[in-house]
C-alpha cells in the first residue's frame, strides 16, 4: 500500500515504516547519539512519541491526517543505538475521527503504548 500522508517526513528521526496497509502500520527506528538526553545514553522521550506518532497517522494514510490528542504511557526508558518498533492500528473509525492504538516494543519487552485521536478533515490543516 503506497503511503499518501506525511511525505516529508524525517524518517531517521520518525522511523521507516515496514509495512502499511488498511488500518495498520509498522514502523522501524534505530535511536541514535543526537537523541540522547544525557551522558548515559538516554533517549528523549519525543522520539519515541514521534515514532508512535507517525505509525498512527500512516494507518490512518490519509493526506490530510491530524493528530487531536493522545493518551500515552512510556513503559521503559530506551537508550540510544537501540532498535524499537511500532505498530498502530485503527481501532475505531467514525465520521472523521479515527482511534489508533499503538504500542512500541525492544524485542519483545513493550516499552511504549497510547491511544492516538486522529482526525481526517476535508482540506490540510493549514489550508
Amino acid at each position: 500500500m503506497k503511503i499518501i500522508t506525511h511525505q516529508k517526513i524525517d524518517m531517521e528521526l520518525c522511523g521507516s515504516p515496514l509495512a502499511v496497509r488498511e488500518g495498520y502500520s509498522k514502523v522501524k527506528l534505530v535511536t541514535t547519539d543526537q537523541m540522547a538526553v544525557d551522558l548515559s545514553g538516554l533517549a528523549h522521550g519525543g522520539f519515541i512519541f514521534g515514532l508512535a506518532d507517525y505509525a498512527a497517522m500512516i494507518a490512518v494514510n490519509h493526506p490530510n491526517v491530524v493528530l487531536g490528542s493522545a493518551e500515552v504511557k512510556f513503559l521503559k526508558p530506551v537508550r540510544t543505538n537501540e532498535t524499537v518498533i511500532a505498530e498502530a492500528r485503527v481501532d475505531l473509525e467514525t465520521g472523521k475521527k479515527r482511534k489508533v492504538s499503538v504500542t512500541v516494543q525492544r524485542g519483545d519487552e513493550k516499552i511504549f503504548e497510547g491511544e492516538f485521536t486522529c482526525f481526517v478533515l476535508e482540506k490540510h490543516v493549514l489550508g
